[in-house]
């Protein structure tokens, strides 16, 4: 895999890429042919600050991950490092050593899991390696990180220099037979267009004693200097706090800006831009022989290069490109505040061990940060509105809040009704993620996983977090594969037919006659939880649903055009019709409140379901009936709730702290 831009590329691929005249002498990604006599341009260079090669010597730092898997919301790392810890590896590792340029390994990146992909990191016109400084913790759990370092008096031809999305074009380019990824960040195949085609004859005219104002020039386009100060400022703080250790931050980058004179001397950077023009239309020129995979992400207030344009560009010229396009950050991408690229690897499902991704082998467990973010922050106020309850069944039949009641080991099926859009599911995740610390994988639909609606200013969506917290397209052999594996996996038999219901279908099962479901849990002894939940009606109101939107001539052209060879299951008998997928029109409700049941589990081990279908049938009606029992209940029990209105529990929060828990009725 490669990933990489004008100023920070890099690289990730499952296969070493030969050098680009196909020589098999070296088994490193893009080391120039000249180069292959030296052994220090093919070996992990260890006399590099901050660099080794050891998992020993890794494991001895503190690491903390061991070869193996990894566990659901582990820690990566990522937020532990800032901008100024870029300046200070950059400035102890251009000391000049005479050697040429060499690959690293930075100590803080390992030792990673089993089978971890290789990515090769290429840096862009800086020339240092050390461009992922804020992503190297949590990259190096889940790869082989390998940087390239090229020294400051380096004077290679392009065909051998490392100018990150060219340099990885060109690569793809000439090796097609070669499995590579390629993550392109703002690329310089755009350099034709760039503010920096003026600053070539300013820098042949400038005074050698003048250089230093080069820096301040070129960190005025680079990036937000408000994001990268916030890149290592902690998002619990209090507003007071985090200004303060903003203020502290942004103060501190200012000084270390002529530090970049050091780095990219006046010499260095005329004989870089000179190599960029030319390796811009050296890559452009081999576009159309590039079969690789390509992820490219894009900003949208860019300085340095027209990447927003560029993204079109390369969309319509490259045969399997895909894009992720970030309208507020600048160049400097990768050292700016909330770009966490692992998570961005994770949820476009770039990261993969063999030439296809698989959902099931390549998935990686949500880390803390990814919970703090998607789940705590980002569904905070939606989750505070909503104030969700849940209730479990115990084997003796109690029921008792909380999750006790559902197994702590899997296989476990977790089977239950969808309200309106899936509106129950970040709740439903949050809880298994922070009482029983288990992801649970959600069998989907599988045109929530279609690459051919995205777009070249597609921004990263909702649909990437469900990747991220492990959905993936509801078949019979992803469930036989997950089942095997020992997981929790989530089911909603009615699938997006119940959750686009019409209008009087709320807390209705759509669930088709089979019980295949039933019959695969019992091949595996899967433990089956069905579960009922409650409150779309105390939180929305639907105003235009299917029926009404179809007489609507527009919207039914748009519905129409947008389903081709796509069919739901229009009623509970489980045939199919002609129901489509659409937007149902809802008006927000003065929010009450969301209540989960989770009944008491049927097991299926031992039993002989398998040979006998109709005791599958029945086991298969039981729990329908108990889903619809338990929503009864529910919507029963709800009335005696105290705090079912926001306004109730806006009250008990006011006098006890937001982060207590709101009390609901007795079970």
């Amino acid at each position: 895999m490669l990933l990489s831009s004008a100023q920070l590329p890099f690289l990730p691929l499952r296969t070493p890429i030969p050098p680009f005249h196909s020589s098999k002498r070296c088994r490193l990604a893009a080391v120039r042919e000249n180069q292959v006599k030296h052994a220090s341009s093919l070996e992990l260079d260890r006399s590099l600050p901050g660099t080794g090669d050891s998992h020993a010597e890794k494991k001895a730092m503190g690491t903390g991950i061991e070869a193996g898997e990894l566990s659901v919301r582990y820690d990566d790392g990522f937020g532990t490092k800032s901008v100024k810890d870029y300046f200070d590896m950059a400035k102890e590792i251009i000391k000049p050593d005479g050697g040429p340029p060499r690959w690293f390994c930075p100590v803080e990146c390992g030792p990673p899991i089993k089978d971890a992909p290789l990515l090769f990191f290429l840096p862009g016109i800086d020339g240092t390696g050390m461009g992922l400084v804020l992503h190297q913790k949590s990259l190096g759990k889940v790869f082989e990180v390998w940087c390239l370092h090229i020294p400051v008096n380096d004077r290679t031809p392009f065909e051998g220099d490392s100018f990150g999305g060219c340099l990885a074009l060109a690569v793809a380019a000439r090796n097609p037979t070669v499995d590579i990824v390629l993550i392109l960040v703002n690329p310089a195949t755009s350099f034709a267009k760039s503010q920096l085609q003026p600053l070539l004859p300013v820098l042949e005219a400038l005074p050698s004693n003048l250089h230093i104002t080069v820096p301040y020039l070129l960190s005025f386009v680079m990036g937000d200097p408000l994001k990268m100060a916030m890149a290592s400022v902690s998002k619990d703080l209090p507003p007071p706090e985090t200004l303060d250790e903003l203020s502290k931050n942004l103060t501190s980058l200012l000084p270390i800006l002529s530090d970049l004179a050091d780095i990219i001397p006046k010499n260095t950077l005329l004989w870089k831009l000179k190599l960029l023009k030319s390796a811009a239309a050296y890559a452009n020129s081999r576009l159309h022989a590039v079969e690789a995979e390509v992820l490219l992400l894009a900003s949208g207030k860019d300085n340095l290069l027209p990447s927003g344009e560029e993204a079109d560009r390369l969309w319509n010229s490259l045969k399997n490109c895909r894009v992720r396009y970030f309208k507020d950050n600048g160049h400097t991408f990768l050292l700016e505040d909330g770009i966490n690229l692992l998570s961005i690897i994770k949820g476009t499902c770039t990261y993969r061990r063999s030439r296809q991704h698989d959902y099931v082998t390549d998935y990686l467990p949500p880390t803390h940060s990814e919970y703090q973010k998607h789940i705590e922050q980002e569904y905070r106020w939606f989750l505070l509105a909503t104030s969700p309850v849940m209730f479990s069944t115990l084997k003796d039949g109690r029921i008792v809040k909380g999750l006790a009641g559902v197994p702590d080991k899997g296989p476990v099926l977790l089977v239950g009704d969808h309200m309106l859009m899936g509106i129950e599911l970040s709740p439903l995740y949050k809880a298994f993620l922070k009482e029983k610390n288990i992801i649970i994988r959600g069998m989907a639909h599988p045109i929530l996983f279609l690459k051919k609606a995205e777009t070249s200013r597609q921004e990263f969506y909702h649909f990437d977090i469900l990747n991220i917290f492990g959905a993936l397209p509801v078949t019979p052999i992803n469930m036989y594969r997950l089942f095997s594996r020992g997981s929790f996996v989530l089911l909603y038999p009615g699938g997006a037919r119940e959750a686009l219901h019409r209008k009087g279908e709320e807390y209705k099962l759509f669930w088709p006659d089979q019980p295949e479901f039933v019959r695969m849990a019992a091949r595996f002894g899967v433990t089956i939880v069905p579960f009922g939940v409650v409150g779309e009606d105390d939180v929305a109101e639907l105003v235009l649903d299917y029926n009404e939107q179809k007489n609507i001539p527009y919207i039914r052209e748009w519905i129409e055009e947008n389903n081709k060879d796509i069919l739901l299951r229009s009623d509970a008998s489980g045939e199919v019709s002609e129901q489509q997928l659409y937007f149902p029109g809802m008006i927000p409700k003065l929010p009450g409140r969301f209540y989960y049941l989770f009944g008491r589990p049927f097991e299926t081990r031992g039993m002989d379901i398998l040979k006998d279908r109709s005791k599958a049938n029945v086991m298969y009606l039981q729990i329908k009936s108990e889903i619809e029992n338990m929503l009864s209940y529910l919507k029963r029990k709800r009335e005696e709730d105290p705090y079912r209105s926001i306004i109730q529990r806006a009250l008990h929060q006011a006098s006890w702290g937001s982060s207590a828990e709101v009390p609901t009725f007795e079970p």
